[in-house]
């Protein structure tokens, strides 16, 4: 494989050495212009590889192969950190409304046992299994009343 690529390598330089002799008779807007498209060739020519170059990378440990895609991505702690905050206000915002529901269903208890402690019931309704269901009807509440 390496004798290929030497052979087309010394391919190569051959016919640039030839445009360049040749381009040497060429008017000066017309060899400028050829100067310019060499530079933007080049230029194209080097990107796709400068860019395959930093976004894989091929590691060997312990006699295998290992692809490495960009490693932290230039990210500084700074970067890290902002890029949790959303996941940190959510967890806040879930354990908030935890809180208020825990907070809302003991002040519905409490609800039901201020009532009870002010009414006066005989103690066999306490008792009585009808009773609970009978304080978890809201309908039955406002008809008391």
């Amino acid at each position: 494989m390496t004798h290929t690529a030497n052979t087309q390598d010394e391919f190569g330089l051959r016919i640039a050495a030839r445009l360049n002799s040749a381009s040497l008779e060429l008017p000066h807007d017309i060899s400028e212009r050829l100067r310019a498209a060499r530079t933007r060739a080049v230029a194209a020519r080097l990107k796709p590889q400068t860019l395959l170059q930093t976004s894989t990378a091929i590691t060997q440990q312990n006699g295998a192969a290992l692809l490495n895609f960009g490693g932290d991505e230039g990210l500084n702690l700074w970067s890290r950190l902002a890029s949790l905050l959303p996941l940190i206000a959510l967890v806040a915002g879930l354990a908030i409304i935890q809180n208020i529901m825990d907070d809302d269903g003991a002040n519905e208890l409490a609800e039901i046992d201020s009532a009870l402690l002010i009414d006066d019931l005989p103690p066999d309704a306490y008792a009585d299994p009808g009773f609970l269901q009978f304080l978890k009807n809201p309908i039955a509440h406002e008809s008391t009343d």
